[in-house]
């Protein structure tokens, strides 16, 4: 998939192509050779086709000037301190590859591809920096190309795929978006191969979250503060209302479809760590064209297929598939978008014809994440699975509520309200199984919840302890008296 240049690359290197270069003192100060200079002259503002037909007919040789061989420096070795000259020839080599394929391919096929642009990719405190990110562009490009390409480099590519991944995440964590593009794009670049997503996956904390954040902005919505999200309130906002522009949520998404074809590898991490399917779910919901919209089904339905146990219930939990019959009234165009949209939502019709509202409830509480769905607020769901609830798998579901609970939920008190509410359901419902819940500490937390500055986990927490309290003095009374 081709994609446009980021415009914050293209102006630096229409900016470096206009100087001057002293080729003629390099020679000179034996920085290069004349050789070297013979084969620049040669391609360096000449027209395209007679720079095809010169490269094609001596492939080698220019191979050898830029990556070295044969006893012979790369050119980038050779003019380490001259910064002009590698500017200027990592902007002719990225021309290059652009615009003559056999050559990249003779470039990817060499026995040490990168090691003259991994020096390059040097951290600086400034972003900025021209030659790391000259060179980045220029090494992802070999990279894409090495990878789909079979060779004798894969422990070059073992070598230089943490390398580029690592300079890129510099770039997404940046504040500028021009700057945030160019590593979403690069990223999009290499990540073509099952070793190449499965690295970018293993150094997930640099370079997966500053995207996942990229993600949120758009939504609205920060970690943790997704009371809006999983309330599933409708919006009119766009998603790049929140300040992220329509190329760089595309080519963020685009990067994390690609992620997405390592659904077994991934999909339980994204959700534990991002809750994504929630996230997806707004995002949808928001999604300014059908081009996002395209990526963000296609997303889904990667994830849901590899991951149906610990996945669907998270998809029906987000409302997911009332979301999915709202848009089927949109009218895509989109053919792939269409085929995903009706292959979603039988996927998911499957699996909630056969759940219960036993099965939502348990699914929503091993999601670690609550939200007022439903079954909390309904008498008749406590009367009937309130046992249940205690007794299955051992009292899993009362272990997850107390871990729940043990978190602080700063940006999102209305979990623990909800924590709360439970707990006093099943105390009014099974209060000869007080004790089990004590043990799990949820007495002491909810006591300790009375002292919340927030008022509705205030009222809450009281409710709950208000049963074990009414309870505790009913036991009393059936005492025998002394």
């Amino acid at each position: 998939m081709s994609l446009d240049p980021p415009t914050y690359i293209v102006m630096l290197q229409n900016n470096i192509r206009a100087r001057p270069i002293s080729w003629e003192g390099a020679v000179r100060a034996k920085t290069i050779t004349d050789a070297d200079l013979q084969k620049i002259k040669s391609i360096d503002k000449v027209r395209k086709e007679q720079r095809k037909q010169t490269i094609e007919a001596d492939v080698d040789s220019f191979v050898a000037l830029l990556l070295g061989g044969s006893g012979s420096q790369s050119i980038f070795e050779a003019a380490a301190k001259r910064q002009d000259i590698i500017q200027y020839m990592l902007v002719l080599t990225g021309d290059l590859i652009d615009d003559i394929p056999s050559l990249t391919s003779a470039l990817a096929q060499h026995p040490a591809p990168f090691k003259p642009f991994l020096p390059l990719l040097k951290a600086s405190p400034n972003v900025e920096e021209t030659i790391p990110l000259l060179t980045s562009s220029v090494l992802s490009r070999i990279l894409s190309t090495a990878l789909i390409h079979p060779s004798k480099s894969a422990s070059q590519i073992d070598e230089a795929l943490p390398q580029i991944y690592t300079y890129l995440s510099t770039l997404s964590k940046s504040s500028d978006a021009g700057l945030q593009d160019i590593a979403v794009q690069e990223y999009s670049a290499v990540l073509r191969t099952k070793k190449s997503r499965s690295v970018f996956w293993k150094q997930r904390e640099e370079t997966l979250d500053p995207l996942i954040r990229i993600l949120r902005a758009a939504s609205g919505a920060d970690k943790d503060t997704d009371s809006t999200l999983w309330s599933g309130a409708s919006s009119v906002r766009s998603a790049t209302d929140g300040g992220v522009g329509l190329q760089l949520l595309y080519h963020v998404l685009l990067v994390l479809w690609q992620l997405s074809f390592e659904g077994e590898l991934v999909g339980d991490g994204l959700q534990d760590e991002h809750d994504i399917i929630i996230l997806y779910t707004h995002l949808l919901r928001l999604s300014p064209k059908e081009k996002t919209t395209r990526l963000l089904l296609s997303s889904l339905l990667n994830l849901l297929t590899a991951n149906r146990q610990t996945l669907l219930p998270a998809a029906v939990l987000a409302r997911l598939p009332s979301l999915l019959t709202t848009m089927k009234t949109r009218h895509l165009t989109d053919p792939d978008a269409l085929e995903d949209l009706n292959t979603l939502t039988e996927l998911l019709d499957d699996y909630t014809k056969t759940q219960t509202t036993f099965d939502e409830y348990a699914a929503e509480v091993r999601t670690g994440h609550l939200r007022w769905s439903p079954p909390h607020r309904n008498p008749t769901f406590w009367a009937e699975n309130a046992r249940k609830i205690l007794e299955e798998n051992k009292g899993e579901l009362p272990r997850q509520l107390a871990e729940i609970m043990s978190k602080s939920w700063d940006n999102d008190k209305q979990v623990l309200a909800i924590a709360c509410n439970d707990v006093a359901c099943l105390v009014k419902e099974v209060p000869e199984k007080r004790q089990q819940l004590e043990k799990l500490g949820l007495k002491g937390r909810v006591m300790e919840l009375m002292q919340e500055p927030d008022e509705t986990v205030r009222w809450e927490s009281l409710r709950a302890v208000g049963e074990w309290l009414r309870y505790s003095f009913e036991s009393k009374s059936e005492l025998p008296l002394r």
